[in-house]
């Protein structure tokens, strides 16, 4: 289980990755893929062609941190239908949560939650 602050936004690449990749090809990934900053302290996700691996870049203080999985069994399977031209979904911290624990989130109801207002 990852426990990641309200802060911190999950952002998953829906184009399969080449996951041989360090730090700074995974780095070079979400600046030109995903148009994101890889120093902005946010998690992102990509996964390989069969979806039976995932490999996940932050930033922490001081440095980069990857954490993967692989799959001995089963894929990984996304909360939401995924458009042709999406480069990247944004996911809360408990789906996330799901898709590495390889529960399938279209199946699952949840309960409505406050959340103060942005």
């Amino acid at each position: 289980m990852i426990l990641l602050p309200a802060s911190v936004r999950v952002f998953v690449a829906t184009a399969p990755m080449n996951l041989r990749r360090s730090f700074e090809g995974l780095a070079n990934e979400v600046r030109c893929i995903l148009g994101e900053d890889p120093l902005s302290g946010h998690l992102f996700a990509f996964l390989n062609r069969r979806k039976n691996h995932v490999k996940m870049l932050v930033w922490t203080r001081g440095g980069f941190m990857i954490v993967q999985k692989k799959l001995e069994a089963g894929t990984f399977a996304f909360a939401r239908q995924l458009t042709n031209d999406a480069r990247r979904i944004e996911v809360e911290a408990h789906e996330l949560a799901m898709l590495l624990e390889g529960i399938d989130a279209r199946s699952v109801k949840f309960a409505p939650r406050w959340t103060p207002k942005k």
